[in-house]
């Protein structure tokens, strides 16, 4: 299980990232200013380092200048509210692994650090992601049913991936509004219960069961006809 360090001295936005790597399977810890986010990027006990540039005591630049001079190769992506190309350009030749802007979605960040987790031998299998009889493809953001290739918009993507990354895990709507639309409340919206129809719809009536109340599970097996007509009784 990969461990991340979350370097953010903003409590809001560290939480926001920290729930959800958390709840996409990383093992996390925040650190709020850069003498901490240096000392603890030096341990050799984190996997990737998601740096904030306005740190107090000791700006992120400096923390990611000193690791890489002391020849760290922790990855890092560099969080900042400096958008210009200069600042782009200054982080990464410093550097930094990736780079995003605030604001940003989380699900570009948790792209970006699974990305840069990812192995570079063996990489076209890590591009894959199979449950029984489906498979997703995060080249081609596609996925296919008994090897035929399925269309998806790219917020079913998403909300596919999530699915296909826990796989017979009941996952709350709140969960799947954080991860899937940056949400980190429930606004009374049914746009959860839509976009599960959509991909019942595409994956097969039975494949996702709706518990009551709970939330939703991708099943890893499903027996029998798997046809659209079986869809209302899960609603």
């Amino acid at each position: 299980m990969n461990r991340i360090l979350i370097a953010e001295d903003e409590p809001r936005i560290a939480s926001f990232i920290e729930k959800g790597l958390r709840s996409s399977g990383f093992v996390t810890t925040v650190v709020a200013d850069g003498d901490s986010a240096l000392d603890y990027g030096r341990s050799g006990q984190f996997d990737l380092l998601v740096l904030d540039l306005g740190l107090p005591k000791r700006d992120g630049m400096s923390v990611l200048n000193t690791l890489r001079g002391e020849g760290h190769r922790l990855p890092v992506v560099v969080l900042t509210a400096r958008d210009s190309v200069a600042d782009t350009v200054n982080g990464l030749e410093s550097g930094a692994d990736d780079y995003i802007s605030k604001p940003f979605s989380f699900a570009e960040l948790l792209a970006r650090v699974r990305a840069r987790l990812r192995p570079s031998d063996g990489a076209g299998a890590s591009m894959l992601l199979t449950v029984d009889n489906l498979v997703l493809d995060l080249r081609t953001r596609r996925v296919s049913v008994d090897g035929q290739a399925v269309d998806l918009t790219a917020r079913e993507f998403a909300l596919a991936e999530v699915f296909f990354r826990h796989p017979d895990q009941v996952l709350t709507r709140q969960q799947l509004l954080s991860q899937v639309w940056d949400i980190s409340f429930d606004p009374g919206s049914n746009v959860v219960d839509v976009y599960v129809r959509y991909l019942r719809r595409k994956l097969g009536g039975r494949r996702i069961e709706t518990l009551r109340g709970v939330g939703y599970r991708l099943h890893a097996k499903v027996g029998g006809d798997d046809d659209d007509g079986d869809e209302n009784s899960l609603i």
